[in-house]
């Protein structure tokens, strides 16, 4: 009787699934993850760098740097969540990935994406009042509408993906156990199932159409309404620096949203999408971005570009 259960329970949740890595390239892996591990190491030093010097320096304590703070906060955790394990599947060849702990994955996966979505939308809020209400700027934005305005980025993110565990957790999975991918994300587990995963394609097309889509509108008339106040100052120079920051953000931003989309909708609808494209494309889009990020944002700031050089002279 006990053995009977002990295999019902195991139909129903896997004790743990198989993550192959990129299908169709195994053989190819070890060379895959040196560009991935590149990449990530300079994500982490990127952000690194950032946080130290803007919590170090009391001058850069003001919204603008401390919602690049954040940004390289979340930038962090986004690909620590994945990169490690995939290394581990890549040169170590341990595919292996316990049932909660492919679930805890998803969950920082998704909840992170989702803050990383909030935290560029206030930041071009910041840049917004900054450009088009500048006499309010200080008011609108003191310490305590950054603080509430961080907590609402993070919490939104946690209460909006934590109904992806309850819809996985009501899955059966009938012994179903290999995901043909390097991370685990709600979408690639949920279509393992022998059930309907009807509940977890509308919740999760509500909230990226909804949510994220949302962010991305918001984000766009932002910058709409800056570049129409860039071109009605007077000095061309001024324009042009406007304009140039203003395109490196853009680009940015649609860096971490066309892949982080297209990986989304492939699941649901790209079904002739070649496998291989739709994962290195979902590996990027919780890559890339956090590479940039303190290159557009930390960098191509004047004042903190000053910081990082004097930092470097004053150890030569």
């Amino acid at each position: 009787m006990h053995s009977a259960t002990v295999h019902n329970d195991t139909a129903f949740h896997p004790s743990t699934f198989i993550l192959l890595g990129i299908p169709g390239m195994q053989d190819k892996h070890i060379w895959i993850a040196i560009p991935f591990c590149s990449l990530y190491i300079l994500a982490l030093v990127g952000n690194g760098t950032i946080l130290y010097i803007i919590m170090m320096d009391r001058a850069l304590h003001e919204p603008m740097y401390l919602f690049l703070c954040l940004l390289s906060i979340t930038d962090v955790i986004l690909c620590s969540t994945t990169l490690p394990k995939m290394l581990t599947i890549f040169w170590l060849k341990y595919h292996v990935i316990s049932f909660h702990g492919c679930l805890t994955q998803m969950f920082f996966v998704h909840a992170v994406f989702a803050t990383e979505s909030a935290v560029l939308l206030a930041m071009a809020f910041d840049r917004y009042v900054a450009i088009c209400r500048p006499l309010h700027y200080t008011s609108i934005l003191n310490a305590a509408m950054i603080g509430k305005i961080g907590l609402a980025c993070v919490i939104r993110g946690l209460l909006f993906v934590f109904p992806f565990v309850i819809l996985i957790e009501r899955l059966p999975f009938c012994g179903h156990h290999i995901i043909p991918h390097t991370y685990c994300e709600h979408m690639g587990i949920a279509k393992l199932a022998c059930a309907s995963i009807k509940p977890n394609t509308i919740y999760g097309l509500t909230v990226a159409l909804s949510i994220t889509g949302m962010d991305v509108v918001l984000i766009a008339s932002s910058y709409v309404l800056i570049l129409q106040a860039v071109l009605r100052l007077p000095s061309k120079d001024a324009q042009f620096r406007a304009f140039s920051t203003c395109g490196a953000h853009i680009c940015v931003i649609l860096v971490f949203y066309i892949p982080a989309f297209f990986s989304f909708f492939t699941h649901r609808f790209g079904h002739q999408v070649p496998p291989q494209v739709h994962i290195v494309l979902a590996n990027l889009y919780l890559l890339v971005p956090p590479v940039l990020n303190p290159m557009v944002y930390g960098i191509n700031t004047k004042q903190i570009r000053l910081k990082i050089f004097g930092f470097f002279v004053e150890r030569m």
